[in-house]
């Protein structure tokens, strides 16, 4: 599966690159491996190669315009649900972060 940027989403399309960044920065899109085989190596079976959010999701999402149109025909519900999928993309980040661990520390050593 992969994000696919197209004119539709209102952005630059030369800076598309900094936009799919900015996806993963704010949480919006985790990059993340999961291969169930790897168990029988010792491995954990999901791998995330994204880190922990380091910007806002809103920060992200208002680049486009598909996600500012509503901001200007009403600001107030807007507002309401930005916050409402920032705690869904902190919520994700939690539960994949502890799928990643449930058997493994943080960096693929297998716990005692």
């Amino acid at each position: 599966m992969a994000y696919s940027h197209c004119i539709m989403h209102g952005i630059n399309m030369t800076s598309a690159y900094d936009q799919q960044k900015a996806a993963v920065a704010s949480g919006a899109w985790l990059l993340y491996r999961y291969d169930p085989r790897l168990t029988d190596q010792g491995k954990p079976p999901l791998q995330l190669d994204c880190k922990a959010p380091s910007m806002a999701l809103k920060d992200y999402a208002y680049k486009e315009t598909r996600y500012t149109m509503l901001t200007k025909s009403k600001p107030e519900e807007a507002a309401r649900l930005v916050e409402l999928a920032q705690q869904d993309v902190s919520r994700r980040w939690e539960v994949f972060q502890r799928l990643a661990d449930v058997t493994h520390g943080g960096n693929g050593e297998k716990k005692e």
